[in-house]
């Protein structure tokens, strides 16, 4: 391939919210065409710590990114396995 490099922009937003001791993050990737995957995940304040709304965030938002990076490989796995028409698995 030659010519000028192409650039490319992809948005994730992560919603989160709490609701009696627990924070959700839900991470949405668009990526500008017909790709559009979420992930998912929780924190729960265990009660002897301290309540520090900001770590809750951070490990529920953590744990969304992960569960859609996992996703994101598996929709590239199928993608690529529509390509060569046989079963492929990608290891992250």
């Amino acid at each position: 391939m030659t010519g000028a490099p192409v650039s490319k922009s992809w948005t994730v937003q992560i919603d989160i919210g709490e609701h009696e001791g627990m924070t959700r993050a839900v991470a949405h990737l668009r990526t500008g065409d017909r790709t559009a995957l979420t992930g998912t995940g929780t924190a729960r304040l265990n009660p002897a710590d301290p309540d520090v709304p900001e770590i809750g965030d951070e490990l529920a938002t953590a744990r969304a990114l992960s569960q859609l990076a996992h996703a994101l490989l598996e929709a590239a796995a199928d993608d690529i396995s529509g390509v060569l028409h046989k079963p492929v698995e990608l290891s992250g």
